[in-house]
């Protein structure tokens, strides 16, 4: 295939309206105002008659079903192909549900807008196709912008966000991954563009205002401070990772001030602006070259689920009911007869259990799911479609062939949490709640590996 390798840019605005609902809690959130604005930020890369679309949404994360409703019309609207169409979300936790089968008006009304702002998006990424060259280079984050979420606590327990101060913790479980993967695409007559990759839990700001918290912020550090570019941002893999410092020096901003409160927003733009510094220290070294491919590739796994054990099923359920009818939230009343003995995250755990033993005790056995991949040259996007634990993405970094891989999460789809096995016997909020039985880390990278040796051998 002969060719000039080419790249467009698009942003489109899909901050929703007053009054949907919002997600990422166990308990109902409903849009009361908007902090800042949400987008789709897409770019098209195209080398001959090969052209692939990677979009990123500034959504807590979006169904299988959705995904697959936005790529069919994008891919009838342009002519490509749905494997060359990567949609990713951010996993902001102050966005709406984004439902295409929802029951409720305004959340259809939504669904609507956003899958006509996405063909939008993807028709001006196409139409501002323009020559460039690419470069890669690996920054690293600072330290206190993410923390290892899962600790052993001194009973020997383990707790997800067992709280800030807390005595009984001894020890996070698992290490960080601080490396920031930035891919610089020049232009020809266009403005530059920086695609930037890091793990971390887009959670920070919380309450009931619409915020793509601190992607949003880094997007614009980025391109106020080096005019001439535009910034996308996509999610690495961040499921046992957060901001959440437990024992914070004194003195020291950390945000644990009330749930949408200001604090929380200073605090979400010091993530964004610290990462964007991370990202400066690396811009101007930067080499870019000619690049010579564009391969794209996904494949269906199937993985066991977590199926319960049958003994466990009435309590599950009755907990599960409780909280589908409303009786009982992810926040304690004491005053509630029907309420539950827990606090905090360690509360909510036992919610997420209680869903997927309920949900689970007639099946399915398996679960399909997709694995997408984008191959610029030797540069490799590997798309998960759920919460990925850091040691998927650092295994799947060291993949054979290729000079930079960046995993994405809840990419094309949103499944759920993908503990690593150890995980399983620890226990904690991720792994109790997961509906994949234990090794489902670990095959997504060997399959994700084998997914990109594919696209190795059609290159050679």
């Amino acid at each position: 295939m002969t060719g000039r390798f080419q790249v467009g840019f698009s942003r489109s605005d899909i901050t929703p309206m007053q009054g949907i609902r919002m997600r990422g809690y166990f308990r109902e959130r409903i849009c009361e105002g908007v902090l800042d604005a949400l987008e789709i930020n897409a770019i098209a890369v195209q080398y001959g008659e090969s052209t692939a679309i990677l979009m990123s949404f500034d959504m807590c994360c979006f169904d299988n079903s959705v995904a697959s409703a936005i790529k069919e019309e994008i891919s009838r609207v342009t002519g490509i192909s749905e494997e060359a169409i990567y949609l990713t979300a951010t996993h902001s936790h102050t966005g709406p549900f984004l439902d295409n089968h929802s029951e409720y008006p305004l959340e259809q009304e939504y669904f609507r807008f956003v899958l006509h702002r996405s063909v939008d998006a993807a028709k001006t990424a196409l139409s501002d196709l323009k020559p460039a060259k690419m470069g890669c280079a690996v920054a690293k984050a600072p330290e206190g912008i993410a923390f290892i979420r899962r600790y052993r606590m001194k009973d020997g327990s383990v707790r997800t966000n067992p709280g800030v101060n807390n005595p009984d913790i001894d020890h996070p479980i698992g290490e960080l991954d601080l490396r920031v993967n930035v891919l610089k695409f020049e232009r020809d007559g266009g403005d530059s563009i920086l695609l930037v990759n890091f793990g971390n839990h887009p959670d920070v700001i919380s309450g009931c205002r619409i915020s793509a918290d601190w992607p949003g912020f880094l997007r614009r550090t980025l391109e106020r401070t080096l005019p001439g570019n535009r910034c996308i941002f996509f999610t690495g893999a961040q499921g046992d990772v957060n901001h959440l410092n437990v024992f914070p020096k004194e003195g020291e901003l950390a945000a644990t001030g009330p749930k949408g409160g200001a604090e929380r927003y200073l605090y979400s733009r010091f993530i964004g602006e610290a990462l964007a510094g991370s990202v400066l220290q690396v811009y101007s070294k930067i080499l870019t070259t000619e690049i010579h491919s564009v391969q794209f590739a996904q494949k269906t796994i199937c993985v066991p689920s977590n199926m319960p054990d049958p003994k466990d099923v009435p309590e599950a359920r009755r907990i599960y009911d409780l909280y589908v009818s409303g009786r009982i939230t992810d926040s304690r009343d004491p005053g509630n007869p029907e309420d539950l003995p827990y606090d905090g995250m360690e509360r909510v755990t036992v919610l997420a259990e209680a869903k997927r033993i309920a949900l689970l005790a007639n099946g399915p056995e398996y679960f399909e799911m997709p694995l997408s991949a984008v191959a610029i040259d030797d540069v490799l996007f590997i798309g998960i479609p759920g919460e990925a634990f850091t040691g998927i993405g650092v295994a799947l970094k060291k993949t054979e062939g290729w000079k930079l891989v960046l995993p994405t999460v809840l990419t094309n789809g949103a499944f759920g949490y993908f503990p690593m096995k150890d995980a399983f016997d620890e226990g904690g909020y991720e792994a109790r709640g997961s509906r994949f039985r234990a090794g489902v880390a670990e095959q997504i990278i060997r399959e994700g590996m084998e997914l990109a040796a594919s696209l190795k051998k059609i290159e050679e």
